[in-house]
């Protein structure tokens, strides 16, 4: 490179492809060109260094003095040609600076995403300012051009497109020593691939990955009376790995799949959450079938609460004895009736007798100190 020029190239950019800018940069300053054409060109291995790529130095705006010093400094403008480039107004503002410095020839432009000249501001890849300065006919180097059928060859043949323009070096001459490097790395990859899987699968023979079964069963007084157990969220815990899955019935079961060998006989938290039965934390050896044993709250379709209440005197009625499916409570001083129906007992629904009249002689469950029984 000239003495002239303190940058081989400025890469000018949308922030959207920042992501892009960076990778470009690395790819340019680490290349090594073939040692047979750095002796002709009078080149150095390391010819496209440094690259001036603005998040490494400054953060990009407006075409300060110091942006435009980069742009003056730098032998090349590399464009990283997407819809948002073509819609950025700095983008432009780089070029246009560029090209009035009369290096148009040292454009390039590098496309990641849209189309040349399709004439859709939502895919067109070239800002207009490429149109209004008259610039030749242009192409780029463009990542998604279908030459190959593999899009990571496509990709690895537009960085060399890019390189060769750079350079000034002819294309074929460095893309077929570029492409048997890659087939020997690929080469050298895959054998590596093949040895640690064959020592992977040594490793997996003896640790086959093994399915657990999960079932519950209810230890408490079972009531047909009672709805059933019903989509009861059931959770394992292996070593800070969490499984989750949902036991619709307490016939079903479910099933985590691909737990590792070595976890078994060994200690696993299980959890059980389900609507009217108490939570399940517990803490077992993992065997292939386990089975979680789980209590129904009997709070829920047991616990009554009410007050009894006399609309026509608007006042709560106390000490009124009131019978509830066989159990016999009286009201307190504030009207307020409060009694436990055995888990065998219980129901969905109760019917209230009194020694008043009671506008409504059932309580549906569960209920609470706002449930209001009236009397007549």
């Amino acid at each position: 490179m000239s003495g002239s020029f303190k940058y081989f190239a400025f890469i000018s950019y949308s922030s959207h492809d920042i992501e892009w800018g960076k990778r470009l940069q690395k790819r340019l300053e680490h290349y090594r060109l073939p040692a047979t054409l750095c002796s002709e060109h009078n080149l150095p291995r390391n010819p496209i260094k440094p690259v001036f790529f603005a998040p490494t130095d400054i953060q990009p705006g407006g075409l300060t003095e110091e942006l435009q010093e980069r742009l003056r400094s730098s032998r090349h403008l590399i464009v990283i040609c997407s819809p948002h480039s073509a819609k950025s107004e700095w983008v432009g503002k780089e070029i246009e600076f560029f090209y009035s410095l009369g290096r148009t020839e040292n454009i390039h432009f590098f496309i990641v995403d849209g189309k040349p000249h399709s004439g859709n501001p939502e895919t067109e890849c070239f800002n207009p300012i490429v149109e209004k300065l008259g610039l030749p006919e242009i192409l780029g180097a463009n990542i998604h051009e279908k030459i190959y059928r593999r899009p990571w060859l496509n990709r690895e043949r537009a960085y060399v497109q890019l390189i060769s323009k750079l350079l000034g070096v002819e294309f074929d001459t460095i893309w077929q020593r570029h492409k048997r490097q890659l087939v020997t790395k690929i080469a050298a990859y895959t054998a590596a691939t093949m040895l640690a899987v064959a020592s992977l699968f040594g490793v997996w023979l003896n640790s086959r990955p093994v399915d657990v079964k999960i079932s519950l069963k209810e230890v408490s007084k079972h009531n047909e009376n009672l709805p059933p157990l019903k989509n009861a969220v059931v959770t394992m815990i292996l070593d800070n790995e969490m499984k989750t899955d949902t036991i619709r019935t307490i016939y079903s079961t479910v099933v985590f799949t691909n737990i590792p060998h070595r976890f078994l006989k060994k200690q696993a938290q299980f959890t059980v959450s389900c609507h009217d039965f108490f939570d399940v934390d517990t803490t077992l050896n993992l065997s292939k079938s386990v089975a979680l044993d789980i209590r129904r709250d009997p709070r829920v379709y047991g616990d009554i609460h009410f007050y009894i209440y006399n609309s026509t005197k608007e006042e709560y009625v106390n000490n009124a004895l009131v019978h509830i499916e066989g159990v016999e409570t009286v009201s307190n001083e504030e009207g307020f009736v409060s009694a436990f129906i055995p888990l065998e007992w219980q129901k969905q629904k109760y019917q209230l007798y009194s020694e008043f009249e009671l506008n409504n002689t059932i309580i549906v469950m569960p209920c609470g100190e706002s449930d209001i029984i009236s009397i007549k």
